[in-house]
C-alpha cells in the first residue's frame, strides 16, 4: 500500500500536476505507478544532509552511540567497558537550510562540545561553529565556511500543513555507518510526552530513526524540509517505528531569530508567565467544557505578559490565533512560532463564555542580575547566584520562586557538611530572612549559628553549635 501510494505521488511530479489535498492523497490505480520510485526525492535531499561529530574532554568515555544523551534517554544504560581518559564524541546529522553555509541540528549533539566537525555528502569536512542553540526546543544553529560556494540547501515546508498518513523520508547517519534513507508516514501531528521535556509539539513517524539520526531530516514527497529527526522511543537501541521530530516551522521562527545574534548566543524563548494544566475530563465538566481541551491556567505570575493580557486562575486557553491547543506544551510551541514584540490573540473560556484576550511574546525578564558568588568563610565551597524568571527557566526550578539559589556545592567543603545541595534556596541566616546575593554576603559576615533551607518547597534548618 505504501509503495503504490508512493509511486502515484511520483507520477503526479513527472506528469507537472499541482501537488493539491485533493490529489495527492488519491490511491494509486496501476501497476507503472506502483514501479516508480523515490529516487527523484532522495537525489534531491540528500547533498544537503551532514553528518555532524562533536568532540569534548571527559575524564572517561565508552562507546560514543551510547554516550548520545538523547539515545540514553529512552532505554537503560548497556553500561560495559572500564572508562578510560579521553576524547568522547557524540554523533549525529544535520540540514544545510540556507547555501551560505547555516546548518541546524539537534542541541543534544552538540552540547558541550569543544570541536564540532562537519562532513558534507561528498566527504568533504569542515570545522563548524556554533552560531545559537535553544535546548527547550533541542535545536542549534552551526556555521561552517564554504568560501565562495553555494552549498545545497533544503527548502523548507509548512509543518502545520502535513497531515496523519503523509509519505516522508527521513535521511541521517544512524550509528556512523554512513547517510542511510528510510521511508514512513506520518504517525501523528502535535506530539508530546513527558519522556521528551520539550517545548514542542512533535511530528511523529514510522520512518526508521536511528542513534546517529539526531539532527538529519524528515522530508515530504517535494524534497522539503518538515522536520528534523530527534528523539525515539525504543526498548533496545534500534527503531520500533517512534521517531519524533521538530516541525520545520519552528526551525523557521529560530532561524528568523537567529539574524543579528551574536556566535554562542542562547535563543530567547518566549515566555507567558503562567502555570499551566491539562485539562481532563473532570476539569471540562466543573468548567463547563463540552469535553476535555485547552490549557488551564493555574497560578499568573505578577507583571509577566500573561498577568497584562488579564489572564486569571481558572481560564482556559483554548487557541492561539485560531489554532486549537490541548496543552501546556502545544500552547509554548504556538508561541514560539512568533517573533519576540509580535502580539497573538488567545481564546479563552472563562465562566461558561468564550473570550479573548491580546497576548504580548516577550521573553522572561531577567532582573534580578544573577551575580553567582562563590562563597568562602561560613559557607565555604558553595556557589549561589540571585533568581529570576528567566534564570529559574534555565535551571528547570519553579518560575515564581525567589532569592537566592545554590548552584554547585565543592565536595568535602564547609558548605556540603551542612548538606547544601545544588538547586537549594537560602531563604535565612540566622533567623533573619535574606532575599538576594548581596544580602546572604552581609549576613554571613559575622557568626553562622542557623541556615534556612528551601528544598523543593520543603523548609528545614540547619543549626550549628556555638
Amino acid at each position: 500500500m505504501l509503495l503504490r501510494l508512493a509511486a502515484f505521488l511520483f507520477v503526479l511530479v513527472l506528469l507537472g500536476f499541482p501537488a493539491t489535498a485533493a490529489t495527492v492523497r488519491e490511491v494509486p490505480d496501476s501497476q507503472p505507478q506502483v514501479q516508480l520510485s523515490f529516487a527523484p526525492v532522495v537525489r534531491k535531499v540528500v547533498p544537503a544532509v551532514v553528518s555532524v561529530t562533536s568532540r569534548k574532554e571527559v575524564a572517561g568515555s565508552r562507546d560514543p552511540f551510547l554516550d548520545d544523551p538523547f539515545f540514553n534517554f529512552f532505554f537503560r544504560d548497556f553500561g560495559g567497558g572500564r572508562a578510560q581518559p579521553q576524547v568522547q564524541q557524540s554523533l549525529g546529522s544535520g540540514v544545510i537550510v540556507r547555501p551560505d553555509g547555516l546548518i541546524v541540528t539537534n542541541h543534544h549533539v552538540i552540547d558541550g562540545a569543544d570541536a564540532i566537525e562537519v562532513v558534507l555528502a561528498d566527504r568533504r569536512s569542515f570545522a563548524a561553529k556554533l552560531v545559537t542553540t535553544d535546548e527547550r526546543s533541542d535545536l542549534a544553529f552551526l556555521r561552517i565556511d564554504p568560501g565562495h560556494e553555494r552549498l545545497p540547501a533544503l527548502a523548507l515546508g509548512d509543518s502545520d500543513a502535513i497531515e496523519v498518513g503523509d509519505l516522508v523520508l527521513a535521511i541521517g547517519n544512524p550509528f556512523g555507518i554512513g547517510q542511510t534513507v528510510t521511508g514512513g508516514i506520518i504517525s501523528a501531528t502535535a506530539r508530546t510526552a513527558p519522556q521528551l521535556d520539550r517545548d514542542v509539539s512533535f511530528l511523529q513517524t514510522d520512518a526508521a530513526v536511528n542513534p546517529g539520526n539526531s539532527g538529519g531530516a524528515l522530508v515530504d514527497m517535494r524534497a522539503r524540509l518538515v522536520g528534523i529527526n530527534t528523539a525515539i522511543f525504543s526498548r533496545s537501541g534500534g527503531s520500533i517505528g517512534i521517531g519524533f521530530a521538530v516541525p520545520a516551522n519552528l526551525v523557521k521562527a529560530r532561524m528568523a531569530a537567529i539574524d543579528g545574534k551574536a556566535e554562542g548566543g542562547r535563543l530567547d524563548r518566549p515566555w507567558l508567565g503562567a502555570q499551566l494544566d491539562t485539562v481532563d475530563g473532570d476539569v471540562a465538566a466543573s468548567l463547563g467544557l463540552d469535553r476535555p481541551r485547552g490549557v488551564l491556567v493555574q497560578r499568573v505570575h505578577p507583571g509577566s505578559a500573561a498577568d497584562r493580557a488579564g489572564l486569571r486562575p481558572g481560564d482556559v486557553v483554548l487557541a492561539v490565533d485560531g489554532v486549537e491547543v490541548v496543552d501546556p506544551s502545544g500552547l509554548g510551541y504556538r508561541l514560539a512560532l512568533r517573533r519576540m514584540g509580535d502580539r497573538v490573540e488567545l481564546g479563552l473560556w472563562r465562566r461558561g463564555k468564550t473570550v479573548t484576550a491580546a497576548l504580548a511574546v516577550e521573553p522572561a525578564p531577567r532582573t534580578p542580575a544573577p551575580e553567582t558568588t562563590r562563597l568562602d568563610g561560613n559557607l565555604d565551597g558553595a556557589t549561589v547566584a540571585n533568581l529570576s524568571p528567566a534564570f529559574s527557566e534555565e535551571l528547570g526550578l519553579d518560575m515564581f520562586e525567589t532569592g537566592v539559589v545554590v548552584l554547585e556545592v565543592r565536595r568535602g567543603s564547609r558548605a556540603q557538611a551542612m548538606r547544601l545541595r545544588p538547586g537549594d534556596r537560602i531563604v535565612g541566616v540566622n533567623e533573619a530572612g535574606v532575599a538576594s546575593v548581596a544580602e546572604l554576603r552581609r549576613a554571613l559576615r559575622g557568626p553562622l549559628h542557623r541556615l534556612d533551607i528551601d528544598r523543593g518547597g520543603q523548609r528545614f534548618a540547619v543549626a550549628l553549635a556555638g
